[in-house]
């Protein structure tokens, strides 16, 4: 037990989860202990490491069966409970403890649409998927699914493995943390806008689910800043990566074709989605 005043950093649900990062931050040396109070497990760091540890778990909340926390645990004691053994297990185990169930389901979504029109099913899916061609108050109401077909449209392998690993890892994360309901808001409101905003600029002829994964972005950028406790955020590395791919898309000198306009909008809505939210707060 460390001699220097600990401060509480975040409440956990499993003892396991909270344990490991616990390992893994006497592993760097920083004091940490695991508190249980009034049924729950706290967290507690040095307060003079509070900063430091607010962003290490910032990360270990986006990859909680990342080797590197294992190994810390083994380090420290015995390895973690929440760890598998099995190695195929695994990798299991860290898929589906990644995401909730509705962002499991839009992954799953994603990848049957995608290997049924690489079947032959391509212009059969376009054709019942894609936005409208024109907007009217009757195709909204007889074929409403429209608004967000394309999100599950994509056109190559990379262009679908870009696209879900990110909401898989954010979306996941968002979901965890805020709770179902919030993921869903997100994907439903950054869908709908990101392609009507995409539509309004360039037609019909788009797809992926990138509008969705730039909400999922800002909002975990957003979130990160005004509310780092809860322990979801994007390094700024990161973020400044996907910012410059933004502007690259705009200035039209990337070999490739991209929905520009739905990325904007999908980054928008993610940012003001996680504002008020902590405004909420």
């Amino acid at each position: 037990m460390s001699h220097l005043p600990l401060q509480p950093l975040v409440k956990v649900d499993q003892q396991a989860i909270g344990q490991l990062f616990v390992d893994y931050l006497s592993s760097l040396q920083i004091p940490a202990e695991l508190v249980e109070q009034d049924h729950a497990h706290w967290v507690c760091v040095a307060v003079e490491h509070i900063e430091h540890a607010k962003q290490l778990f910032g990360e270990f909340a986006l990859q909680p069966y990342h080797p590197k926390y294992q190994q810390a645990a083994w380090q420290h004691g015995e390895p973690s409970q929440a760890m598998p053994n099995h190695a195929f297990s695994g990798v299991k185990q860290q898929f589906l403890a990644q995401a909730g169930p509705f962002t499991l389901v839009v992954f799953a979504l994603c990848w049957l649409v995608y290997i049924a029109a690489n079947l032959g099913l391509g212009r059969t899916l376009f054709g019942e998927l894609s936005f409208f061609n024109t907007l009217s108050t009757q195709v909204l109401l007889t074929e409403p699914w429209r608004l967000i077909g394309p999100a599950f449209i994509h056109f190559s392998l990379l262009h679908i493995a870009f696209n879900t690993l990110w909401w898989w890892q954010l979306g996941g994360a968002i979901e965890r943390v805020f709770g179902r309901w919030q993921i869903v808001n997100l994907f439903l409101l950054s869908a709908i806008a990101s392609n009507l905003g995409q539509f309004l600029v360039a037609g019909p002829n788009f797809g992926g689910l990138s509008g969705v994964v730039y909400a999922v972005v800002g909002f975990a950028w957003f979130a990160g800043w005004l509310m780092p406790e809860k322990g979801v955020g994007l390094s700024k590395p990161v973020v400044g990566f996907l910012l410059i791919w933004l502007v690259l898309g705009f200035v039209d000198i990337l070999p490739i074709n991209m929905a520009n306009t739905a990325h904007l909008v999908g980054l928008i809505v993610g940012c003001a989605l996680a504002w008020l939210n902590a405004q909420k707060r």
